[in-house]
């Protein structure tokens, strides 16, 4: 599946409505319908412009839809002013790409809870789904891909990029379901299966990346990243996992994230903005959130619905499926068949995952381990430059076994 890509161009429509360019003041307020379709209708010229189109001009699937054709379950997202916020800043340095093909009905995606169609924001065309990738440095450089975890971004690789693009032709990309990229609603198109992100995340590299590269995945989605560079070990150079699964009781997910597979109150947890994404980051170490980033993880839950549904479909996926896709990672890491380099970099403050039994299942491995003392689950955010480094070392050979 070939990858297309566009760049932010000053005529088409905006994926950021207007009323959502800007700081969030308090927490909540309260906007009747009528003043917040009049406030969409009298910003509608002044949405910013990002070039990624659906096929068909009268029935454009946005990534972020204006209120007029949010899906029933849109914040307002506090109180803003007209100045520009981080969220714009960082949308504005990314593309859009389109990898792996939409599955499944043309039916309208309905919401889980009450069964009512959902708006245009969460509506999936039979094409091709859409993901927002951050890239730096020159295309000439070798290739590193940063993969962030359940759940997070692209955004918790920003300290890493300045770092590694002065060498490496560094990206970083949202998950489908997560940041800005495409998140279909579950049952219509994708089903956020644990298979699904392997055969997704292999039809965005057929396109993305043509030569051989580094692989770096966080958390939970490292299971997914290893399956997949078990089925192409010959692409990579070397493979970085940060604070990945790797027990039998990784394998549990933590309760501030299985919350969400919950019936009936996952989907409406998965709707909170601070708990889906202050708490959930938050909750994993020492990590201290500062609002103008909390401003960027917060963004999807606070445009659409959407966010909160996938959130709820991939933690029952991760509860269901977690544990085999972990028995299997251990055993290609495993494997004395195993050649491509493989280090783990773990950081000791993680509240989610224990380190009982990392250690001397890495013994018996090939792989190398290294250890940061100050960091909890979500390295990069805690320790970014110090990582960032370190990966910058290991891509480039100069750490020995």
């Amino acid at each position: 599946m070939a990858v297309q890509a566009t760049q932010p161009t000053a005529h088409s429509k905006s994926f950021l409505p207007h009323h959502l360019q800007c700081p969030l003041r308090s927490p909540i307020v309260s906007y009747s319908c009528k003043q917040l379709k009049t406030t969409a209708r009298s910003n509608r010229k002044n949405w910013l412009s990002f070039g990624c189109r659906a096929s068909s001009e009268d029935d454009d699937y946005l990534i972020d839809a204006p209120v007029s054709a949010g899906d029933g379950f849109s914040f307002t997202g506090g109180k803003y002013s007209d100045e520009s916020n981080p969220a714009d800043e960082w949308f504005k340095q990314g593309k859009i790409v389109k990898a792996f093909p939409v599955l499944g009905s043309k039916e309208k995606a309905k919401d889980p809870i009450f069964g009512l169609t959902m708006g245009t924001s969460s509506q999936t065309k039979a094409d091709v789904f859409r993901w927002f990738c951050i890239e730096s440095g020159n295309t000439n450089n070798p290739s590193v891909l940063l993969v962030h975890g359940f759940p997070s971004q692209a955004y918790s690789y920003r300290k890493l990029l300045p770092i590694l693009s002065k060498k490496y032709h560094a990206m970083a990309f949202d998950w489908i379901g997560f940041g800005f990229s495409d998140k279909p609603q579950p049952g219509y198109g994708f089903n956020y299966t644990l298979d699904e992100y392997v055969s997704s995340f292999e039809s965005l590299i057929e396109g993305l990346v043509h030569d051989k590269f580094s692989l770096v995945v966080q958390g939970y989605f490292a299971p997914v990243v290893v399956k997949y560079a078990s089925k192409h070990p010959q692409k990579l150079n070397h493979l970085v996992l940060l604070n990945p699964p790797l027990t039998a009781k990784h394998a549990d997910l933590p309760s501030s994230l299985s919350i969400f597979s919950n019936f009936l109150l996952g989907e409406i947890f998965s709707q909170d903005p601070l708990r889906a994404s202050d708490k959930a980051l938050t909750s994993a170490g020492p990590y201290k959130m500062k609002e103008d980033d909390a401003m960027v993880y917060r963004r999807p839950y606070l445009t659409s619905g959407s966010s909160g549904f996938a959130l709820n479909a991939i933690s029952r996926a991760m509860k269901k499926e977690l544990k085999n896709y972990v028995e299997e990672m251990r055993r290609i890491l495993g494997n004395n068949s195993w050649e491509v380099p493989t280090t783990v970099c773990w950081g000791q403050r993680d509240r989610w995952l224990s380190y009982d039994g990392v250690d001397s299942f890495i013994r018996e491995t090939n792989i190398r381990l290294i250890e940061l003392p100050m960091a909890g689950h979500h390295v990069q955010e805690d320790s970014g430059e110090e990582l960032g480094q370190l990966i910058y070392d290991i891509v480039g050979r100069k750490i020995c076994p």
